[in-house]
């Protein structure tokens, strides 16, 4: 993984910016956009430490493209400030030449290969060549650089799309859902660019749906809900908040009720899921000692899992567990204090 002397920079999010040299890639000063009546991304302070891989997550309409939008220059915010690399969001041409980005599915000349239709693009920007083949070896698409854009597969695409973002040798690249639609073969094949794009020492923003492949590549994490920062930091102190439990069941289906008194007699805090399961409320380590109790009060278990929660578990505290709490907590933010039975159409941003 990257350094993490140089890049373990604890994400800032304060009321104001720091003043001075900053390690950060990316900074907010009270960032907000609205869209009428809805506001995507409200009051947003937050600093991005350079290098490495930063994750942005939210649910749907948190406004995780709308902010990478105006973090581009596609938009503008509606109050607040920002930069780029040092350079205020107001004047993206300055430092677009180092930021390199992929917001929705690249669209190439499906006649013309890899290799011509990054070519083409190179001449608009005036690149030379070689950056071509830097960039088609760097995305792993050498050896299939002469093939027709539409014989790749999806996946294939995503990686040239990739590839065209790093044409200009940009020290930030921004991704928008770059596993979005892949089979479990892409996401792979792009979990690995990613995790070697951000140990090169480029600073890569990410933003998916796919928390697994958020937790698994990603060094720093944003957390989004209604345009609204729930966390900003390293993934490594988020997971610190992750629960562990012991799921246990006997050898035998009857012994049910008789192991969880066993386990309660035992001291454990001991509960039911939804499946009928026991879980035993405690540490991962505790595991071989519930075994021990377990046997002690003459249950033999059949199956003992020591787990702990990941990334999706944490994220659906924090957020939301389903569509309906999640839409009903947007349509109280959005409801005039006036008029406690009003409701307001929106679009998904």
């Amino acid at each position: 993984m990257i350094d993490v002397e140089a890049n373990r920079l604890v994400m800032c999010v304060s009321a104001h910016l720091h003043t001075g040299m900053s390690m950060g890639v990316i900074r907010t000063d009270r960032l907000t956009r609205r869209f009428g009546d809805l506001v995507a991304v409200d009051d947003l302070s937050v600093e991005v430490p350079r290098g490495g891989v930063t994750g942005l997550v939210g649910p749907n309409g948190s406004g995780k493209s709308t902010l990478i939008r105006m973090l581009l220059g596609l938009i503008r915010p509606s109050s607040g400030t920002a930069d780029v690399l040092g350079h205020p969001i107001s004047r993206p041409e300055v430092y677009a030449s180092q930021v390199g980005a992929l917001v929705e599915a690249p669209a190439f000349v499906p006649g013309l290969s890899a290799r011509a239709n990054l070519r083409s693009l190179a001449r608009l920007r005036g690149l030379p060549d070689v950056r071509v083949e830097d960039v088609l070896m760097t995305v792993g698409l050498m050896g299939r650089e002469q093939e027709p854009v539409k014989r790749f597969s999806l996946g294939m695409k995503q990686r040239l799309g990739i590839a065209a973002a790093m044409l200009p040798d940009p020290q930030v690249l921004v991704l928008d859902e770059p596993t979005n639609g892949l089979d479990p073969a892409g996401i792979v094949e792009i979990r690995g660019l990613l995790q070697r794009l951000g140990e090169s020492g480029r600073s890569v923003i990410v933003s998916s749906h796919l928390l697994a492949e958020i937790q698994s590549v990603c060094d720093h994490l944003l957390v989004l809900r209604f345009g609204v920062l729930m966390y900003a930091g390293p993934m490594a102190d988020l997971l610190q908040r992750a629960e562990s439990h012991i799921d246990v069941q006997p050898e035998f289906d009857s012994d049910l009720e008789r192991l969880h008194q066993v386990l309660v007699d035992a001291g454990w805090t001991v509960t039911t899921d939804s499946s009928g399961q026991l879980r035993v409320l405690a540490p991962l380590a505790a595991a071989a000692q519930v075994n021990r109790d377990a046997g002690s009060g003459g249950v033999t278990l059949r199956a003992i899992h020591a787990r702990q929660d990941d990334l999706e578990r944490i994220f659906l505290e924090m957020t939301g567990t389903n569509d309906d709490e999640l839409a009903a907590s947007r349509a109280a933010a959005l409801r005039p204090p006036h008029d406690p039975g009003a409701t307001s159409n929106e679009a998904d941003r």
